[in-house]
């Protein structure tokens, strides 16, 4: 014998009710275990927050600078510092030019002025046209020299001899001036040699670029004994 089941007995009939059922409720779970979590992280939050601090705000208030006052300045009109005067304006003065002045007293006669005529004194070493003596140069100054020396007493009784040199300079008057001992062995002999050149006579002045100059000499006079 078949049995036959009753339809309102078919759990099969029921089965898409309950999966609906099933899947509303653990939506339903779901939402509300994700609204619990969400709300206990914010209420965390809230507790390991700092409370604000509240700062005090100090206004500055700043004195407003007054702009300097203008300094007021007077300036004179030209016009009252000056007295204007007109060109066809006669100027009466009670001072006589006649009576203070003479015309003979007013003129000055310029005195004439002579021009100062330089002239370089510095010697030379080395000129175009040296000096000469007696036609010669200066061997036949020294010959002269030689021949004028008189041998010191007291440079003879001591035994002493040797040269003296002597610089002196021939100036424009072809005379000696500045004669200088540049060596000597002896006072005495010194001496002499000055005496000597002292009495030279002048000398023919030599000239440079056409025109007599001061000569620079350097003269060895020789003291000798002979035995």
């Amino acid at each position: 014998m078949e049995l036959k089941k009753s339809p309102k007995a078919n759990i099969q009939n029921k089965r898409a009710l309950f999966l609906e059922i099933g899947l509303a409720l653990s939506l339903l779970l779901v939402i509300a275990f994700f609204s619990w979590s969400q709300k206990e992280k914010v209420v965390q939050k809230i507790e390991e927050a700092a409370a604000p601090i509240e700062e005090e705000i100090t206004e500055i208030t700043r004195q407003e600078q007054k702009p300097p006052e203008p300094v007021k300045q007077t300036i004179q009109a030209v016009a009252d510092m000056l007295n204007v005067v007109k060109n066809d304006t006669k100027i009466e003065t009670d001072f006589d030019f006649s009576d203070e002045f003479d015309e003979e007293a007013v003129f000055v006669q310029a005195a004439p002025v002579e021009e100062e005529k330089v002239e370089d004194d510095a010697p030379f070493y080395s000129v175009e046209e040296p000096p000469t003596f007696q036609g010669g140069d200066l061997n036949t100054f020294r010959t002269w020299v030689q021949k004028q020396l008189n041998y010191p007493t007291i440079a003879a009784e001591n035994n002493i001899s040797g040269k003296v040199t002597l610089k002196f300079v021939v100036n424009r008057e072809g005379k000696i001036e500045g004669i200088q001992v540049l060596a000597s062995p002896d006072r005495s002999l010194t001496e002499e040699a000055v005496r000597v050149l002292n009495a030279s006579p002048a000398w023919k002045p030599g000239k440079q670029q056409n025109r007599t100059v001061k000569v620079y000499f350097t003269l060895p006079v020789e003291f000798r004994l002979d035995n």
